[in-house]
C-alpha cells in the first residue's frame, strides 16, 4: 500500500530541488495530486496476479484463446514515466478456460508496478501459465514509452514490441500460427 504522506513530501522535496517554489499557488495541491495519481499507478505492488485467474471453467474444446487490444499504463522503473499500449494473449487451455474479462484484469495488475515492458511481458506469461495450466501462451505487448519519446533518443512514434512463448508456443513453428492471427 502506498503511503501517501511520504510522497507527498518527496515531491515537496522534489519541487524544491529543480528550483521551484512549492508554495507556489500553481503547485500547493501537486503533492496530493501525485500521491493520488501514484495510488493507482502502483496499486498492483504486492498483488498476487494470479489471483484474478482463479475463477475457471471447463472447456469442452482445447483451441486456442486470444484476445487482443488490450490497453495498458505503465510506468517505467528506470525513469519513473509512463508507458502506454496494448497486450494481445493467446493461450491453449488444458481443460480450462477464464473468463475474458480475467485477462484485462491480469494485465492491469501486473501493469501497475514499477515495470520494464520486457518483464511485463514475461509476467503475464509466467501468471497464466502457472495460474491456469495452460498447454501453451503467447504474449504480445506493442508500447510507446515517454523516456524514449521526451528525453534522450526523443522518438515519440517510436513503438517496443516484447514477446514471450511458455509451453507449446515456444516451438517457433507453433507460435507463428498464433502470432499471424494477433497480427491481423
Amino acid at each position: 500500500m502506498i503511503d501517501a504522506e511520504r510522497v507527498k513530501k518527496a515531491v515537496l522535496e522534489l519541487l524544491s530541488a529543480i528550483g521551484e517554489d512549492p508554495t507556489r499557488d500553481e503547485l500547493k495541491a501537486t503533492p496530493e495530486k501525485v500521491a493520488d495519481a501514484y495510488a493507482g499507478f502502483f496499486s498492483g505492488v504486492g498483488v498476487d496476479p494470479t489471483a484474478v485467474l482463479s475463477d475457471t471453467f471447463p472447456a469442452e474444446q482445447n483451441d486456442v484463446v486470444i484476445l487482443k487490444d488490450i490497453e495498458l499504463v505503465s510506468i517505467c522503473e528506470h525513469h519513473l514515466l509512463p508507458f502506454t499500449g496494448v497486450a494481445h494473449i493467446a493461450y491453449l487451455p488444458n481443460g480450462r478456460v477464464i473468463g475474458l474479462g480475467r485477462l484485462p484484469k491480469l494485465v492491469e495488475v501486473l501493469a501497475a508496478r514499477p515495470q520494464l515492458q520486457e518483464n511485463l511481458t514475461a509476467q503475464i506469461a509466467d501468471a497464466l501459465e502457472e495460474g491456469l495450466g495452460t498447454q501453451g501462451v503467447v504474449v504480445v505487448i506493442e508500447a510507446r514509452h515517454h523516456c524514449v519519446a521526451s528525453r534522450g533518443a526523443r522518438q515519440p512514434e517510436a513503438n517496443t514490441v516484447t514477446v514471450a512463448s511458455r509451453g507449446l508456443y515456444s516451438d517457433a513453428v507453433q507460435r507463428s500460427e498464433v502470432m499471424a492471427l494477433i497480427s491481423k
